[in-house]
């Protein structure tokens, strides 16, 4: 489910739901849970662990802007002297 969050991090809200409906659909199929309360927690942590990803690729990118935009300003004051 990181990996998930870390892909699709852009779109941070439907990684999150994305994250939940697989997992939980992951579990009942494979017979590890039926549907139970329990299938709701297990959509929380999932969600949870894709947050983490989301958290990780939205830092990325924001690193990556500050950069790109700082780089811009160097160019810009060294072409008017």
């Amino acid at each position: 489910m990181i990996v998930l969050g870390l892909v699709f991090g852009r779109w941070w809200r439907s990684a999150l739901v994305l994250a939940a409906v697989i997992w939980d659909v992951l579990l009942v199929a494979d017979g590890v849970m039926g549907f139970e309360l329990g299938l709701l927690g297990a959509a929380l942590l999932a969600a949870a662990n894709a947050a983490i990803g989301v958290l990780v690729h939205q830092g990325v990118l924001q690193a990556y802007r500050w950069l790109r935009r700082r780089r811009l300003r160097r160019g810009r004051v060294g072409a008017e002297v």
